[in-house]
């Protein structure tokens, strides 16, 4: 049983990684990415959600029918995000004004439904959180990256803190939207081609 769940919780992390791998997710991750704090926030908002909307949806698996079970889907879904948002409004509200619609959109976000589709709907309670628990790690590591690599590169800073010399001049360009496509693309290539190696050494 443990060895199961260790796999699940890997596959979320690596082998199905929701940004890296199954591409996942794409417009929180180019609109808010242009700093750190704003990767960790949106992800560990993310994660949240993923692990009790999929640890409610496995336990009414086989009361909801199936016929609804999209609307249920996005009922518990988006319970889910209400408490995340009032939490994060209470909590912390310069992250919640910096994220700002995309804390609602959590409740469409193809990660979720794809996870409560796929995994949740068909698996037990405990693989079901477990999955949403990877899944929402992976995405919350992979955006934080991207987060680091713009601020790094366009603000010479990481998490607000000056990591650059004094004479750095700042890449604007990678903080706008194109320059987070260019970004994402460069990470991709890197980890896949990462992948690729190790996949070929073993």
């Amino acid at each position: 049983m443990i060895g199961r769940l260790k796999a699940i919780l890997k596959n979320g992390l690596f082998h199905e990684n929701p940004t890296f791998r199954l591409v996942l997710g794409m417009c929180p991750t180019l609109a808010i990415t242009y700093r750190a704090r704003n990767g960790v926030g949106m992800g560990l908002a993310t994660t949240f959600v993923l692990v009790f909307s999929n640890l409610v949806i496995s336990l009414l698996r086989k009361v909801i029918p199936e016929k609804v079970r999209i609307p249920s889907f996005i009922v518990i879904i988006a319970t889910f995000v209400t408490i995340v948002e009032m939490v994060m409004h209470a909590y912390f509200p310069d992250l919640y004004d910096t994220l700002g619609v995309f804390i609602s959109l959590i409740v469409v976000n193809c990660i979720i439904f794809a996870r409560a589709e796929s995994f949740a709907f068909q698996n037990p309670p405990l693989e079901s959180a477990v999955d949403g628990l990877g899944m929402g790690l992976g995405f919350t590591l992979s955006i934080t990256l991207v987060s680091c690599v713009r601020e790094l590169v366009g603000a010479g800073t990481v998490f607000g803190r000056a990591v650059m010399p004094a004479g750095y001049e700042p890449m604007t360009f990678v903080l706008t939207p194109a320059g987070g496509f260019v970004v994402l693309g460069l990470c991709l290539a890197a980890v896949n081609a990462f992948s690729a190696k190790r996949e070929g050494a073993q």
